[in-house]
């Protein structure tokens, strides 16, 4: 089996991580440093720091990327989505709205990927719907990044 690394892994380490604290709510920065001391999990430094920035990202923003969410599934509770759709939708929908350095596609591609892996194709037609609709109305290119990154 082929090591997934770079932001791929970074991605599945963010998910892991909310799915995680979806069940177990606790103190971020101790919580951060159990996950981490994972003896199964090596990553790069630029992999750990970009997994932290998305981790506190997503739930600084949580708010507004949940009335994001609100507003592409017709209105649908976000807390009544699965809890790794919700999560996978979280992340990709972070990177979309405030990480001008990943081009939406790459966020939903990825999102597709995750989605897969861990629920299976149904899930990730979902997802896959879900954000096409927000990439479609955001004010910036689908496939590079925004212009103060490229």
């Amino acid at each position: 089996m082929t090591k997934i690394t770079g932001r791929r892994q970074a991605r599945e380490w963010v998910v892991q991580f909310l799915f995680q604290t979806e069940f177990n709510p606790g103190e971020l920065d101790a919580a951060l440093a159990d996950f981490w001391n994972d003896e199964e999990k090596k990553p790069l430094e630029r992999d750990r720091n970009y997994a932290n920035e998305v981790i506190h990202g997503v739930l600084e923003k949580q708010i507004k990327i949940d009335r994001t969410l609100k507003r592409y599934t017709d209105n649908w509770d976000v807390d009544r989505l699965g809890v790794l759709e919700r999560t996978v939708l979280r992340v990709a929908v972070y990177e979309m709205l405030f990480r001008e350095d990943v081009p939406p596609v790459v966020s939903i591609n990825e999102a597709i990927e995750i989605a897969k892996a861990y629920s299976g194709q149904k899930p990730a037609r979902f997802i896959n719907g879900v954000l096409d609709r927000i990439q479609k109305e955001l004010n910036r290119p689908s496939r590079t990044p925004g212009p103060d990154n490229g």
